[in-house]
């Protein structure tokens, strides 16, 4: 692909990954190819990008929990690699703190919705009084609440669940999730504009476009 840009086949490119160890936009900087990234690089680097601030999201769902009077709280987080994953677990941890509660339980999952079911079966079994659970993203959310179906937990009288992004899953799960909002089409939107001024105009300076998260409150939590 990179090869295809040098080319001069395509003016720029938009690229969404967040592993942490992906190359491609260190080839496309090298290769002088305007570039901007959905989410901030794990290494330092002279690139356009937007992220979201998911320190602020973490900390929304773990108010929201408190809030509704849950004390016994559960995380199902995303792999440690990921700083999103990091961040949005270290904004929910100091919600609590800053409350005087301890910290919670953890359950590590992979951002699918087996691994949500994994890590709630997990939860459950070492931690069978939990009454809050906040998953990473809405997929893993998912599938907590799956299986706390199963296991006849009411949604939310028994266990109140909080999901994070406001995908598509989080308004057809069983019963639709209160989840933290990432407003992917308007950061997906700014990416084209900062590309467009890349391409159409002179070199800028790189620059970081930080988007603020959203609770959206529905019938999980």
């Amino acid at each position: 692909m990179v090869d295809y840009v040098r080319q001069g086949s395509a003016d720029g490119a938009l690229v969404v990954s967040v592993q942490p160890d992906d190359p491609l936009p260190d080839m496309l900087l090298a290769a002088r190819v305007p570039t901007v990234l959905f989410a901030r690089p794990a290494r330092t680097a002279p690139v356009s990008c937007v992220d979201l601030d998911h320190y602020a999201g973490g900390r929304l769902a773990g108010e929201h929990l408190l809030a509704r009077g849950c004390r016994r709280i559960a995380v199902i987080s995303a792999p440690p690699d990921l700083r999103a994953g990091r961040e949005r677990l270290a904004g929910f941890r100091d919600a609590l703190a800053r409350a005087g509660h301890d910290g919670p339980s953890v359950a590590e999952g992979v951002f699918t919705l087996d691994s949500g079911a994994a890590a709630m079966t997990t939860l459950l079994r070492d931690h069978p009084d939990v009454d809050g659970v906040f998953a990473a993203n809405d997929l893993m959310a998912q599938g907590a609440c799956q299986v706390l179906r199963e296991l006849g937990r009411r949604i939310p009288e028994d266990v109140a669940v909080v999901g994070f992004d406001d995908s598509g899953i989080a308004v057809t799960c069983r019963p639709p999730l209160t989840t933290v909002r990432q407003p992917v089409e308007d950061m997906a939107a700014a990416m084209a504009r900062m590309l467009d001024e890349q391409v159409q105009g002179p070199r800028t300076e790189p620059r970081t476009l930080v988007f603020e998260p959203e609770l959206v409150v529905r019938e999980s939590a």
